[in-house]
């Protein structure tokens, strides 16, 4: 995409992420890579965001545009400059998801589609303030060979290809995390061992799932 098309994108899927209810008013933010740098969705807007909304960050943390950026640039920043592999990233305050990083509870193997975050959980980082290096510092250590986690006592990230993927990967997450949520009211789940893990990945691999 050029620079046009990929803000266009930023507010179509933000505009997505709105009707599904991962993020409400002003909550959340979600970035993708642009050249030596990034295009983010700016500080303190909620729904009705348009491409011209968005905005360009570089490399060195500079904005370049006519509004500020989300006050969480700089995990988004970082993850793209420690995950080469990720074109986008999303940051929700989705309910499920929110819940549990409240109770600061890593998601278990309950459930097969937890491999689609990159591994047979999906970490809960450490708590560290809104905007600040040791946020993005504690990101990304939960997102080591992952492409989703949660955040402490604040919501999740999810990262992916593009930012259908990473949207996909998103509305996965809060599925996962509201399912784990219903079966601890019952008593917890039954987890997958390592051998049905195991199996699930290679099922994923051979059916080429999710590409």
């Amino acid at each position: 995409m050029n620079e046009n098309q990929l803000r266009g994108e930023l507010a179509r899927i933000a505009k997505r992420l709105d009707d599904q209810g991962l993020n409400r008013g002003s909550s959340g933010n979600l970035s993708a890579r642009h050249e030596d740098g990034m295009l983010i969705t700016p500080s303190g807007m909620g729904a009705g965001l348009t491409g011209d909304d968005m905005v360009f960050v570089d490399a060195q943390g500079k904005a370049h545009g006519r509004r500020k950026p989300s006050s969480e640039w700089l995990f988004h920043r970082d993850i793209f400059s420690q995950r080469p592999e990720f074109g986008a990233v999303i940051h929700t305050h989705s309910v499920a998801a929110t819940a549990l990083a409240c109770m600061r509870r890593d998601i278990p193997s309950f459930h097969y589609m937890i491999l689609m975050a990159g591994g047979d959980s999906i970490r809960c980082s450490g708590y560290a303030t809104f905007g600040t290096q040791a946020l993005s510092d504690t990101v990304l250590e939960a997102m080591q060979d992952r492409r989703a986690c949660l955040l402490a006592n604040h919501g999740m990230i999810a990262a992916g290809r593009n930012l259908l993927d990473a949207f996909k990967l998103a509305v996965e997450v809060e599925t996962l995390c509201e399912l784990y949520l219903r079966t601890l009211q019952s008593g917890g789940p039954v987890l997958l061992n390592a051998e049905e893990l195991s199996d699930a990945r290679r099922q994923f691999t051979e059916l080429r799932y999710g590409e």
